[in-house]
């Protein structure tokens, strides 16, 4: 794999694991950005903090798996590899579509009944819904790149494999 695919990977599990990381902060009690959750996340789950063990716990698999993954040369393959298809696909969507509305939001071009709680929408308009946009487009501009290639051998001109 080249070093610009691998960057790409390892950008994506960076965001992901920044993600994680802060889900098992809050887990254990932390305060820092809780804010930008926003009011009615934070109040709905002040006693269930707990919830966010298993939340981080699943994000910081689905951010590193991929690396991982890679590395083994994705065995597999086509499970593997559609299963990070389909994940990078979700993060985009989600991501890309949650941070346009926030952003509307935040201009005034969208005003939503009975207003909105200004840090959260900030957090997630500028911080945690980017933060999945990147991770899903890092990894699905690495799939791409990658797409064809398998451990020990590159795509010919012709799509054949030929030795690396």
């Amino acid at each position: 794999m080249t070093g610009r695919a691998r960057g790409w990977l390892v950008l994506a599990a960076l965001a992901g694991a920044v993600h994680a990381i802060f889900s098992l902060y809050w887990a254990i009690g932390g305060d820092w950005l809780l804010e930008t959750l926003g009011e009615r996340i934070v109040t709905t789950f002040a006693d269930m903090r707990w919830v966010l063990v298993p939340v981080g716990l699943i994000k910081i698999v689905a951010a590193l798996a991929p690396l991982w993954l890679d590395r083994r040369g994705w065995p597999l393959r086509p499970l593997t590899r559609g299963l990070a298809w389909l994940g990078g696909a979700v993060l985009v969507v989600w991501g890309g579509l949650n941070t346009v509305v926030g952003q509307l939001v935040l201009a005034g071009a969208i005003r939503p009944d009975g207003g909105y709680d200004r840090p959260g929408m900030i957090g997630h308009a500028w911080l945690w819904d980017p933060l999945f946009l990147v991770w899903g487009l890092a990894l699905l501009v690495h799939l791409v790149g990658t797409r064809g290639r398998r451990e020990g051998g590159t795509r010919s001109p012709v799509g054949g494999r030929r030795p690396a």
